[in-house]
């Protein structure tokens, strides 16, 4: 079982240079928790693709059913203390410390790409390279 944000699902979903990466994780660990959050984040992640022309619209609804699809009963809403603690002892977004605050509560790693999240989160955060190596 592992948290991941929203990085690690695009990654997943999304035909690119890391899909392979992030197949492996899963391969890895099929158990993906994540916050509600990853809904919003992915949903810009994929307005942001169509907008370069990247995807097509079908595809688009594609990989957000299927990601949705993943993650059904795997996401989770945190008492906002435990947000605001971790965003307390960094210099991250809130959105980002949602993702900590679920690793740490449930004590497993954070599997992100997200460079920020790994300097200042060392202990809870890895990256999806890392993960795959252990």
């Amino acid at each position: 079982m592992i948290v991941v944000d929203v990085n690690a699902l695009a990654y997943l979903w999304l035909p690119g240079e890391f899909t392979n990466l992030a197949t492996q994780v899963l391969q890895k660990d099929k158990v993906w928790l994540s916050t509600l959050l990853w809904r919003s984040e992915f949903r810009n992640v994929l307005v942001q693709y169509l907008r370069r022309n990247l995807i097509s619209r079908p595809l688009a609804e594609a990989c957000l059913a299927s990601a949705e699809a993943q993650m059904i009963g795997n996401e989770f809403m945190l008492p906002s203390r435990l947000v605001l603690d971790e965003a307390a002892r960094s210099t991250c977004t809130a959105y980002d410390c949602e993702y900590v605050a679920l690793a740490r509560d449930r004590g497993v790693p954070l599997i992100t790409a997200d460079r920020q999240v790994l300097r200042e989160f060392p202990g809870i955060a890895v990256s999806m390279e890392d993960f795959v190596k252990r």
